[in-house]
């Protein structure tokens, strides 16, 4: 009961939205971490997917948490490298399914990928280091009320991503995450809701992604996609370097 106690105040201590509970990779399908229930099992549970801090979100854009979720700052459930890795072909689709999400929290999905070290992602951490590379983006819809978010209000929602048929056979790290843009314009009211999670791709190529970035650092308080009003019909620009293709 101990248990079950701490859980639900820490649910409770955090303001709600979502997170990326399930996952169709390689067509196996992945339970990932799990952080109102993972923290309190023993033995510890596997997974493919890093510690989240739980549904609310990081709303400091300097901070480590940034990169992969987590609650560093606060000693609890700091993101850390996983024990699994999920296979799957370079070129095949990654399917991210949602927790129920607010129809107020509008904002992009965003998706990059980093190579890990040839021996793998499972004690690997890029701390801020220029890594990472975009591989999918949706924002808004011309001036709609139709965003990347959008997909993810009904029961079920999910974003899919494809793994670049081009990059090199190897283990990289997944960076996904849902912005929530509905008081960017009083920046910091801008709120991220990242996630990460292990890939062992197979059947590559061999073409190394340029124009990389770090977490933090690849975003920045006065960028047109970070500091904006969602609630103007206005055209969106995604933040973040441009999307890789092969």
């Amino acid at each position: 009961m101990k248990y079950i106690t701490s859980a639900l105040a820490f649910a409770t201590a955090v303001a709600a939205h979502g997170y990326v509970k399930n996952a169709t990779i390689g067509g196996k399908e992945y339970i990932l971490y799990q952080p109102y229930q993972d923290p309190y099992m023993s033995p510890k549970v596997q997974r493919i997917s890093r510690p989240i801090q739980g549904n609310g979100p990081v709303e400091n854009i300097a901070i480590s948490d940034l990169q992969c979720g987590g609650y560093a700052a606060g000693g609890i459930n700091g993101s850390s490298p996983a024990a699994l890795h999920a296979e799957a072909a370079a070129g095949s689709d990654v399917e991210l399914y949602w927790t129920l999400w607010p129809d107020s929290h509008v904002g992009p999905t965003i998706t990059y990928m980093a190579a890990c070290p040839s021996s793998g992602c499972t004690n690997w951490m890029p701390e801020s280091s220029a890594v990472w590379f975009k591989v999918q983006e949706q924002g808004r819809e011309g001036t709609s009320n139709v965003w990347g978010s959008t997909p993810l209000q009904k029961a079920g929602g999910s974003v899919t991503y494809t793994i670049p048929k081009c990059i090199s056979t190897g283990y990289y790290l997944v960076r996904h995450e849902v912005l929530a843009l509905h008081a960017a314009y009083t920046y910091p009211g801008i709120q991220f809701y990242p996630g990460c999670h292990q890939l062992r791709v197979t059947g590559g190529g061999s073409t190394k992604p340029s124009a990389l970035v770090g977490f933090p650092g690849a975003y920045k308080p006065t960028d047109a996609g970070i500091k904006y009003d969602a609630y103007k019909a206005q055209t969106y620009i995604i933040p973040g370097p441009k999307k890789f293709t092969c």
